[in-house]
């Protein structure tokens, strides 16, 4: 026994401690494990009747930048005194890294605990085993650094050259000179040209997702299980489409280098984290035309411009993709005062009133513009048809073409699909007619196979009859009818049947972006139109003059007071004049006192409650009892469920107080409470109104 191993440090116990760096080293350096297990045996030869061992950190670095449960259960039992020897292979399995490897040291010169390893004995208080364990752990630390930098300078020479390999997506396999080469199975070559060609068809990530789910349409996906790369066949999932129209590899570029590690700060130590994406321009290797691709690298481009805008929240200043709605310019109209992407609000329950409106900077709020998007469609409309259709007929019997396409690469995909399964009917039966018949344990294994096969080819074979069915109902395409139609674009473009989607669609093939700005002084907004490929036009649309009141509607006063006076108090006369813009002598505003004098010269008689007919009631005053808004008001009486009569236009309405207490009122009060769940306790606290069923 060594003589530094005292009769106080047997007494405590021993700790052997465990680890390896990466899961890989894990499962394939057994051998480096087996010896550090065998540390056990070691400490119990020493003498050590009570040895722990702490193997929590097995496939973790020991740089300092990943988490290390193990270790932090090695210092804390150091700390506790109960420990009188650590057992390590060699000084990189306790750190790779200075910090934790002089805090260890000290702990133990503190407690007084050994480190022990094959080369030797050493007690931290001794200051030459201080200054050996010291360099031991600087050449620990070094050599990190100096193995890692060769490596990563050799990966890195390597993936320049393109030699580097990887696992590579469906569609794709190393060939035998070392390249990158397309998966001769025309099953899965076919899958994947299906995923980018419904892509360019369907502008969208989620609507080839949704169209491979309505055919029962598979995807392939990699399965690796040690090392061992294979093809699966599964139902198609969004992030399996999400992967294939991102991987530039389909596009004939080799790129290395796409995701990255971050470090930050946890509780005074740093954290390293990988898998983080990166920018193309940070990309590691980039090289384009390296092999052959399914698309070309510039429409790769594209597509990630169009997913960049379909992906609404993430930039707000950058175009965005049509989502649907009424307004044609959703995600290309944008503020011609701050540069931002302007956005649609609807207004009413119809939401066929919609605004363009810039929520302006935070900073400075106010500066910024909205306008009623109506005129505006239809002034681009106009210019998208002009500069459209001479182009008409090219667009149209590329139309009729795209949808043979799409059926014929539907048909394809269901037709390898086919073709596989027969083969492996035909494989599983081949294995059925080799067993010996006497091994029934076996043979029944294998024929329920067989039969599940053909089950498999027999639905595939449905499929295939059911598609060819669908696309023998659909009605042929008239050609020539299709071209006369496209002679009068205009027509088709304002038919009922056109979706806003469809015109949205069309409106960014040709239309890169729309900036709008307002001319106050000749009350007109400035449309821009940058056409996609570099040209510019503007356009002037005239604004509505809104909070006039018709000159061809504005009442002389005797007239409004001839029909309103007597008939409500002086004061709402006064309001409903003003409204009317009915004019003064002066030219003022009217007020009570100039209503009464003008009343009073007419020889009508003042306002009396006493001798009117049946109690009746304004709309703001009826709103206040119902608990709505005067908007909600106006509407009852548009859908005449509230009587109401008006002596004039833009007169005070009159409503029967009794008319509250009628049940088309108390059901359309109970839909706009529906609508508005945060109106409901305050309505049921309201004494004047008992709503059934709430």
């Amino acid at each position: 026994m060594n003589s530094k191993i005292t009769s106080e440090h047997l007494c405590r116990g021993a700790v052997v401690y465990i680890r390896q760096s990466s899961p890989m080293q894990v499962l394939e350096n057994t051998e480096s494990q087996r010896r550090q297990y065998d540390l056990v045996d070691t400490a119990r030869t020493a003498g050590f009747a009570s040895v722990s061992v702490i193997d929590d950190d097995l496939g973790r670095s020991g740089d300092g930048a990943s988490e290390r449960p193990g270790f932090q259960k090695l210092a804390a039992a150091v700390c506790t005194g109960s420990i009188g020897a650590v057992f390590c292979i060699e000084a990189s399995r306790l750190s790779r890294n200075g910090r934790d490897w002089h805090h260890l040291i000290d702990l133990c010169a503190l407690t007084g605990a050994l480190v022990i390893d094959p080369d030797g004995v050493y007690d931290p208080r001794l200051i030459n085993d201080r200054l050996l364990l010291g360099l031991k752990g600087t050449m620990s630390e070094y050599e990190l650094s100096l193995l890692r930098q060769r490596g990563l300078a050799a990966r890195d020479a390597k993936a320049k050259r393109g030699e580097l390999r990887f696992t590579l997506p469906p569609g794709y396999y190393w060939g035998e000179v070392g390249r990158i080469e397309i998966d001769p199975d025309e099953r899965v070559a076919d899958a994947i040209r299906l995923v980018f060609n419904k892509f360019q068809e369907l502008g969208s990530c989620r609507q080839v997702y949704l169209s491979f789910l309505d055919s029962g349409l598979s995807l392939p996906v990699v399965r690796r299980n040690a090392g061992v790369r294979q093809i699966e066949w599964r139902p198609a999932a969004y992030h399996t489409v999400i992967q294939i129209l991102k991987n530039p590899i389909y596009a004939g570029a080799y790129a290395f280098g796409k995701r990255g590690t971050r470090t930050r700060i946890v509780d005074g130590r740093a954290r390293k984290t990988t898998g983080h994406h990166r920018a193309m321009a940070d990309w590691g290797v980039l090289l384009r035309n390296n092999h052959e691709g399914y698309i070309s690298w510039e429409r790769f481009e594209e597509n990630q411009r169009i997913m960049l805008e379909n992906a609404h929240m993430k930039k707000l200043a950058s175009r965005k993709s049509g989502r649907g709605g009424r307004a044609l310019l959703t995600g290309l109209a944008r503020c011609g005062r701050c540069g931002r992407m302007m956005r649609v609000f609807y207004q009413g329950r119809s939401q066929r009133a919609y605004r363009y409106q810039c929520r302006g900077s935070i900073q400075l709020p106010g500066l910024c513009i909205g306008i009623g998007g109506i005129r505006i469609d239809l002034a681009v409309s106009a210019r998208i048809l002009d500069a459209v259709s001479p182009h008409a007929v090219e667009a149209a019997l590329e139309a009729a073409e795209q949808v043979d396409r799409t059926a014929a690469d539907q048909r394809r995909a269901v037709e390898r699909e086919l073709e596989e399964a027969q083969y492996e009917g035909s494989l599983a039966a081949r294995r059925y007619e080799l067993v010996d018949p006497a091994k029934r344990h076996v043979a029944r294994e294998l024929e329920a196979r067989w039969n599940a096969a053909l089950e498999r080819v027999e639905q595939i074979e449905r499929r295939l009859v059911g598609l060819d069915a669908e696309w023998a109902s659909r009605p042929r395409i008239d050609r020539a009818a299709l071209l006369d139609l496209a002679q009068n674009l205009p027509a088709v473009w304002n038919a009922p049947t056109t979706s806003t989607g469809t015109k949205q669609r069309l409106i960014r093939t040709v239309i890169e972006e729309v900036i709008i700005d307002l001319d106050d002084e000749a009350n007109e907004a400035v449309v821009a139109i940058h056409w996609v490929g570099g040209r510019h036009s503007e356009t002037r649309v005239p604004r509505a003059r809104t909070g006039r009141y018709p000159a061809d509607r504005r009442p002389a006063a005797v007239e409004v007071m001839r029909k309103l006076g007597g008939h409500w108090p002086d004061r709402e006369l006064a309001i409903t004049m003003n409204r009317m813009r009915c004019p003064h002598e002066d030219g003022g505003s009217w007020t009570t006192v100039r209503v009464r004098g003008l009343r009073e010269r007419l020889g009508i008689a003042a306002f009396d409650p006493a001798t009117a007919g049946p109690e009746t009631i304004s709309a703001d005053e009826t709103a206040r009892r119902l608990g709505i808004s005067i908007e909600s008001v106006h509407r009852l009486i548009r859908e005449r469920k509230l009587p109401a009569t008006q002596l004039m236009p833009s007169a005070p309405w009159e409503i029967p107080v009794e008319a509250l207490e009628s049940e088309a009122v108390l059901i359309g009060v109970r839909e706009i409470v529906a609508r508005r769940p945060g109106n409901i306790r305050r309505l049921q606290d309201d004494s004047t109104l008992r709503l059934p069923g709430i």
